[in-house]
């Protein structure tokens, strides 16, 4: 088995400007190694702990639902009660849109739940949201305005179940 290697303490800066550029070089796989590297060293950095959920998000495809979970997971990790809110909001709906590149059939109505969780996560932040912060806000509206433009997206009916009748 191998063993990583530490990162020092003095490398956290100059490590956390490569997972930006990774991310931005639609490199998630190497930004979520830089971050663990980083949150081994510092189980508690918060700008490490955000873009660790936002390269695992990154990665999300029809196949990667666990994915979504192990990201909720990081959540309560974040120190501040707004970011909790705002970051279940983006995996909520990103998880809805890894659903709709999907296509497959049934996926609308299970989408349609991700993106109207992702809203209300999004409503929860604005509720408490710092001065000038209206990023909730442009999140809510974004996934409102993806909801208008695809009405195939809706709840799953629901279903009845009528008794049957035996002669």
């Amino acid at each position: 088995m191998l063993e990583l290697k530490p990162l020092s303490p003095e490398g956290i800066p100059g490590a956390l400007a490569r997972v930006e550029r990774y991310r931005l070089l639609n490199e998630p796989e190497q930004a979520e190694s830089i971050c663990q590297d980083i949150l081994g060293c510092d189980p508690g950095n918060q700008e490490a702990l955000i873009s660790l959920i936002l390269a695992i998000t990154d990665q999300f495809s029809s196949r990667e639902g666990p994915r979504a979970s192990e990201a909720r997971d990081i959540l309560p990790r974040l120190r501040d009660r707004y970011a909790q809110l705002y970051y279940a909001g983006i995996i909520s709906e990103r998880r809805g849109r890894a659903l709709i590149n999907q296509g497959s059939l049934g996926t609308a109505s299970i989408a349609y739940g991700w993106f109207r969780d992702a809203m209300e996560h999004y409503a929860q932040a604005e509720a408490i949201r710092p001065a000038g912060n209206d990023d909730a806000i442009l999140r809510w509206n974004t996934c409102a305005r993806f909801l208008m433009r695809h009405p195939h997206l809706a709840p799953r009916p629901e279903e009845r179940l009528e008794p049957m009748l035996l002669e």
